[in-house]
Parts: C-alpha cells; structure tokens; sequence
C-alpha cells in the first residue's frame, strides 16, 4: 500500500493529501535516471582516468613483456660484443703474430652497413627507437663476425700451409760460419767505406774469400740475377709468404732467373763487385718489401753460442778497418 502524504493548508487550517499526476511521476523518474547516468559517466571518467581498461591493461602487458625482452635482448647482444672483443684481440695479439699475420685494422672490424634508409621501414612506431638500436647493433655484430671468419679463413690457410712456409722463411747463415772472417750488422753505419758518410745498413755483411759459396735461406724461386749497380752482381730470391733475400756483391751466380731453390742450394759465390773495396757478402731480408735485420732469421744451423758469438760481432762498427 502506497504511502498517503500531506500537505498543511493554512486557509483551512487543515492537512490536504498531496496527490501526484502521472507527468509528475514521470518527470522524476526522468530527472533520477538522468542524474544516475551522469553520476555514472562521472564515476566511470575519474575510475578510467586512474585505472587502466581490460584492454589496455593487456596492451601495457605486452608493452612491458616486448620492453623487458629488448633489455634481456640489448644485455645479451653486450654480452656478444665482450666475446667478440675478447676473440678479435687473441687473433691480433695472439694468432696472427705466431702465423706472422698483420692485425685487422680497427677502421675493417668497426666498419658498419652503408645506407642511410637502412632502417627507415622501421621508423614510425611507437617503439621504432628500439627496435632501430637493437637491429644497427646486431647488423653492427653480423659484420664484425663475418670479418673475423674471414681473418680465420686466412689463418688456416696459413696453417696448413705451415711447413712449407717453415721451408720457406729464410733460417739459414748464407755463407758457411766456418768461412767467415768478420761481420758488419743492420743498422746506421757510421762511416761508409766507399762515400765516407754515414748512412743506413739494411742488411748484414759477411766478410768471406772470393769464392766462398753462398746458400739459399730459404726455399723459393730466382726473381732477379745479374748487375745490380752498386750491388754488383746480385740475386734475389722470393721465398712466398712476403720473404724476400737479397745476396749482393757476388762473384760467381749459379742460378738463373726463373728457377726453384731449397734452402741450402748454391746459388753463387762470395766476390767483390760493385761498390765494394774487399770481398765479402751484403745479405738482405725483406718481409712485405720492408727490410728486416737479418740476425733474427739465423736460427736453423746455429748453436745457442754460436748465435751470441754472431750477434756480438754484427754489432762490430770497426769491420772494414779492421778485415779491409
């Protein structure tokens, strides 16, 4: 039963009932549910405002799983680069320096990809900066591997050919140390016997009777022969992996251009031709047409003494007043 309400009438002092017409009705029901939808778009707005939606709450998962596998991805790829870093200096420090290798230049390791619109497809989204960092960085990994397997490449083609780079590289005294009489050495010459100045020795002089016989260092083939201007008559042998010998001075060649020697063949005898004032032998060894001092290449027919007995006397800057 619907409540009855009044309303107190002063005219007649008496209390009317309050009767409501159906618009009445209707109108407030009206205004409730009006005030119930804004209450209701209110709360809504200020809920959305600090809560996330059922979708965005999934979306933001998935932002955080694709951001929190992009830093395990970037740790990972550090990781790679220490590795790396570690390989590349045992190849330059370690490898290469046993095989007799030049270091890969850091200007060829570090080198990237070219383009400037590599990466312009991916531009654009709402994560393209890291997508675009870990792609430069792997495509920057990517080219450091390939360079190195290439330096490996190079490597291995060394070691197998090993023995005869060992049979190639110059390791033996050109003229017999039983037939050496004195020794001049690499470096600055004080006095030069001829110009009387003071000029660089690139080589090493063994001071020999005309005739001594000289020996190939190394195997290889006869490059040159004959005159050689202030050489005299001279030969030069290149014995492959960028060794190169220069014998000089020579009185007699036994070789021709052209032809196969092992190391111990004859190629010649001491003599005394070109700008020489007594006979002896101006031996050269060149590695990638840079020259070398000769002493450390004599290590394949000397005893340890006999290898200290030579060093002092190539350091002898009295030879040729001495022998000559």
């Amino acid at each position: 039963m619907a409540k009855v309400k009044y309303r107190y009438n002063p005219e007649t002092l008496n209390y009317d009932v309050i009767t409501v017409t159906a618009k009445e009705r209707l109108i407030k029901w009206g205004i409730m549910v009006a005030a119930s939808v804004v209450v209701s778009l209110i709360y809504f707005a200020v809920y959305s405002y600090f809560h996330d939606t059922p979708k965005e709450l999934t979306l933001n998962n998935k932002l955080s799983d694709i951001k929190f596998n992009y830093q395990m991805l970037m740790q990972e790829l550090s990781y790679i680069d220490h590795l790396l870093s570690d390989v590349q200096k045992r190849d330059d420090d370690i490898y290469r320096v046993v095989l007799e290798s030049d270091p890969i230049p850091a200007s060829m390791r570090q080198a990237g990809f070219g383009g400037a619109n590599r990466y312009q497809s991916l531009e654009g989204y709402i994560n393209s900066s890291m997508m675009i960092a870990a792609n430069r960085h792997t495509d920057r990994i990517i080219k450091q591997l390939y360079v190195q397997s290439l330096s490996y490449d190079e490597l291995i083609f060394k070691v197998l050919n090993r023995e005869q780079m060992n049979q190639s590289r110059p390791a033996l005294l050109p003229v017999s140390i039983r037939q050496i009489r004195n020794i001049y050495g690499f470096g600055w010459r004080s006095r030069h016997p001829v110009h009387g100045d003071s000029r660089m020795h690139w080589g090493i002089d063994f001071s020999a009777v005309t005739g001594t016989e000289i020996f190939a260092t190394g195997d290889g083939t006869v490059v040159s022969t004959g005159w050689g201007g202030g050489f005299g008559n001279r030969v030069i042998i290149d014995h492959g992996f960028g060794y190169r010998t220069l014998y000089a001075h020579m009185h007699r060649i036994s070789v021709v251009e052209g032809s196969e020697v092992k190391r111990g063949d004859i190629i010649g005898t001491v003599g005394n031709t070109g700008t020489s004032t007594a006979p002896h032998l101006h031996y050269e060894v060149l590695k990638n047409g840079r020259n070398i001092n000769p002493i450390f290449y004599f290590y394949y027919d000397l005893s340890p003494d006999e290898y200290v007995q030579l060093l002092e006397q190539s350091q002898n800057d009295n030879f040729f007043e001495e022998e000559w």
